[in-house]
């Protein structure tokens, strides 16, 4: 989910510089960067705290059931290392979207390509990246990968519209 948190949060700063009028790839690039980073504190730290709460009152519980203490079990330990791990997935998760949408504008910044181009890029991985998470979930629930792509990729589109029409006003 954070994937598409990164990748949706992207789009919309690439769109409001689309619908601003104005492409300034510096202010681009570090406002991509400044959320790509909140982003990735936000579901480390988020998660870590949500999964230990979690984990603390699944060890209290078991310990109820069990009627012993469970202070450094492979039970505890197992609980912990899980939730280190679920937090740091959902950390880095954004980051990898939003960096993924990045690199086209680092490479005009540069010199490398137009910014317009850049611009237009970006925006497409975006949209590639929508889609293959969609297609990744549809595989992951037994279900049609193309139907999941597609609706990943339809709320790109729609964002991408709505942002667009609020432009307009």
């Amino acid at each position: 989910m954070n994937f598409f948190d990164g990748s949706m949060t992207m789009l919309g700063i690439l769109m409001g510089t689309y619908i601003s009028g104005t492409l300034n790839l510096k202010v681009t690039v570090n406002a991509g960067l400044g959320a790509c980073f909140a982003m990735g504190v936000s579901g480390l730290f988020g998660t870590y705290m949500a999964e230990k709460t979690e984990t603390s009152k699944r060890i209290k519980d078991l310990e109820k059931a069990l009627l012993s203490d469970l202070s450094n079990s492979l039970h505890e330990k197992a609980y912990f290392y899980t939730s280190l791990w679920v937090a740091f997935v959902d950390g880095i998760s954004p980051m990898i979207a939003a960096s993924i949408a990045i690199i086209p504008l680092i490479l005009s910044l540069y010199g490398l390509i137009h910014a317009s181009f850049a611009l237009l890029l970006s925006l497409a991985l975006i949209m590639i990246s929508l889609f293959i998470l969609g297609a990744f979930l549809g595989k992951i629930s037994g279900e049609s990968i193309i139907s999941w792509g597609f609706q990943m990729f339809i709320a790109g589109v729609f964002t991408a519209l709505i942002i667009i029409l609020l432009g307009v006003f």
